[in-house]
């Protein structure tokens, strides 16, 4: 069964040199036309999946779904439960941007089923946000927040990043200290990475920038210190909850569950195929408005495929990998790799250990073999 739903919402009102998402600014979109593009692809799956469908969750991303404007996003969520059964759905999740959001078009959220905001804060200090390319000031990130916790949102996560060009160790702990002080119920903290097709990336290879992998591990323990002395479990290699708040949505990809995404550029998982819509925001909305496929030709999701995945998602979670995913020709590398400190086997499942865990790229691919 699919039971999470993904809708990706490509428009920024600027572009971050770090993010290599499908996205862009307006431009001459046409917005209604776009929503209804949205919709209309969400009828076609509904008529073709109603067999399929039972949502648990539904999460808006980008992008920044928040720069679409109070009307059109009113049009989307409605549309979306006109359409959908969301009868089931407990946790209904939508990127946040500071500065894309009213208290009116917060409330008419809430109205309209959004349950959980997930708000890109990035950092709390004036030169890493100028790094990062962002168009908010610290003042204006803490007032949406409180914004969104008055229009009565009681699940807040805020998104954070680390290892930024510039940024020195007092500055992350500083954005740490001030984000716990805040008391959302999930923290997300994010190394950078230097995606292909962005600026950092050009930057990086023209030696402007460097990856520092020691200088990455500082920064995570020093985010896995301050949020776990916060009263915040790390449940995954990025993140970090409150009893109660985990995102369910993105357990649901950690651990290979099946999902269905609209929207330009958005990926899908069901029945052993993976596909991804056109990633061109006027073809895609030419194509769904005339009542054709917007997919692109998918791939099979084969044993080994998943298997791989599996490695590379769930030793980044705090119920870890199962052991019988090893090899036998591998298991002496588990044994090495548990006797370096770096990992545990506890009933059945591989769990990494503080020293492990800045190191769970290397290690799946040591135990994949």
């Amino acid at each position: 069964m699919i039971q999470h739903l993904y809708v990706h919402i490509p428009f920024c009102h600027r572009i971050c040199p770090y993010c290599s998402f499908y996205k862009h600014q307006h431009g001459s979109t046409d917005m209604a036309g776009f929503v209804e593009a949205v919709l209309t692809e969400a009828r076609r799956e509904q008529a073709a999946r109603a067999h399929e469908l039972d949502l648990h969750t539904v999460y808006l991303g980008g992008g920044t779904p928040t720069a679409l404007s109070e009307t059109h996003l009113e049009r989307l969520l409605t549309g979306l439960g006109e359409i959908h059964d969301l009868s089931r759905v407990a946790e209904y999740t939508s990127e946040v941007n500071p500065r894309t959001i009213t208290a009116a078009k917060a409330a008419m959220m809430r109205r309209c089923g959004v349950t959980r905001i997930s708000l890109g804060i990035q950092a709390w200090d004036e030169p890493t946000l100028k790094t990062l390319g962002r168009d908010h000031a610290p003042a204006d990130a803490e007032e949406t927040y409180q914004l969104l916790r008055g229009a009565g949102f009681d699940s807040v996560s805020l998104d954070l990043m680390f290892s930024i060009p510039g940024q020195s160790l007092e500055a992350w702990r500083g954005t740490l200290e001030r984000t716990v002080a805040l008391e959302p119920n999930h923290i997300s903290a994010y190394n950078l990475n230097y995606e292909e097709d962005t600026e950092f990336f050009q930057r990086l290879r023209k030696g402007q920038y460097r990856e520092d992998e020691g200088r990455d591990a500082e920064f995570f323990y020093l985010a896995l210190d301050v949020l776990e002395a916060g009263g915040y479990q790390h449940y995954e290699i990025s993140n970090y909850a409150r009893p109660g708040y985990r995102s369910a949505h993105n357990e649901s990809y950690w651990m290979g569950e099946e999902y269905l995404g609209l929207g330009p550029s958005a990926y899908s998982t069901a029945g052993g195929q993976r596909w991804q819509n056109i990633p061109d925001t006027a073809r895609y909305m030419e194509l769904s408005l005339a009542g054709l496929p917007t997919a692109q030709p998918g791939e099979e999701l084969t044993e080994d495929r998943r298997r791989t995945e599996r490695f590379g998602l769930e030793l980044r979670t705090l119920r870890g990998l199962p052991q019988d995913l090893v090899l036998p020709d591998q298991r002496r590398m588990l044994q090495t790799l548990a006797e370096e400190g770096l990992l545990n086997v506890e009933k059945g499942h591989i769990i990494l250990t503080r020293q492990g865990k800045p190191l769970v790229d290397s290690i799946a691919v040591a135990l994949m073999g």
